[in-house]
């Protein structure tokens, strides 16, 4: 019994160094200018928050949550900032870099002429990826805390679903990178992304929208993210965020399967 598990566990242990490694190559290449494509993806979210939520929030007023709580304006566009704060970080890694890296730097043909396989890849591109999808979150929730939109305590509660939110998006970017076949495929990625920011309950409750676009609401991925994460900041929602997470999970899972099945078959053919 014992030999059987101890090779499945070495196999386990080698197959997460060559993932970190990837996330280590990762590190290493970064330059200076790195940095500054990184507070871009930042500063848009912020601005959203300070021109709509705050702005805005001064005439809208209060909002009432489905358990009929109220929230400030403010609050309520806050944390969906945060969502999308946590999707633009891990989807910006996991579209256009990725992409880059596989059909015009080839950096991944080399990768496998090494023992590192086209999952562990994936694995190690989304652990970067979360590295900056967390950092967005980490320094969007700071930004929450010093406008008094979150207590310490609830922004420490939100940043472990923003994490997963990150993890989500990222491995569905990754896998639908794979099918893009030049950069103007990714004008309609954008365009998705976008009406996903728009209607996904950040600015305005779902049940404001008419019966069908509202149940159409509900089901997509940043709205559930969304939801996850003003349910766990403001305590409301209860066991619906079992299905937040669960959904966010599954996402995870197909995306990585996609992406790497897609990777094996486009590296090795």
């Amino acid at each position: 019994m014992v030999t059987l598990i101890l090779p499945r566990l070495v196999d386990v242990s080698a197959a997460s160094r060559r993932s970190a490694s990837v996330v280590g190559r990762n590190v290493a290449a970064l330059k200076s200018v790195y940095w500054l494509l990184l507070l871009s993806g930042f500063v848009e979210p912020l601005l959203y928050l300070l021109s709509i939520g705050v702005g805005v929030g001064a005439l809208v007023g209060d909002l009432p949550l489905p358990d009929g709580r109220l929230v400030s304006y403010a609050e309520f566009v806050a944390l969906a900032m945060l969502a999308s704060s946590a999707m633009t970080g891990a989807l910006a890694e996991t579209t256009f870099n990725f992409f880059g890296k596989m059909k015009y730097m080839k950096l991944y043909d080399g990768m496998i002429a090494t023992p590192v396989r086209p999952f562990e890849i994936a694995v190690g591109e989304l652990g970067w990826a979360m590295l900056r999808g967390s950092a967005y979150s980490a320094a969007f929730l700071g930004v929450m805390v010093a406008l008094e939109l979150t207590s310490v305590t609830r922004a420490l509660t939100a940043l472990p679903a923003a994490v997963l939110v990150g993890f989500a998006f990222g491995a569905l970017g990754m896998a639908i990178s794979t099918f893009m076949r030049s950069w103007q495929d990714f004008d309609l990625m954008g365009s998705a992304q976008f009406t996903l920011f728009l209607f996904s309950g950040t600015f305005v409750p779902a049940q404001a929208y008419p019966t069908v676009l509202h149940w159409l609401v509900e089901i997509t991925p940043l709205y559930r993210s969304v939801h996850l994460i003003r349910g766990v900041a403001l305590g409301s929602g209860g066991w619906l965020w079992l299905l937040d997470v669960l959904y966010l999970l599954a996402m995870v899972a197909v995306g990585l399967l996609v992406a790497s099945r897609r990777m094996a078959r486009l590296l090795y053919k």
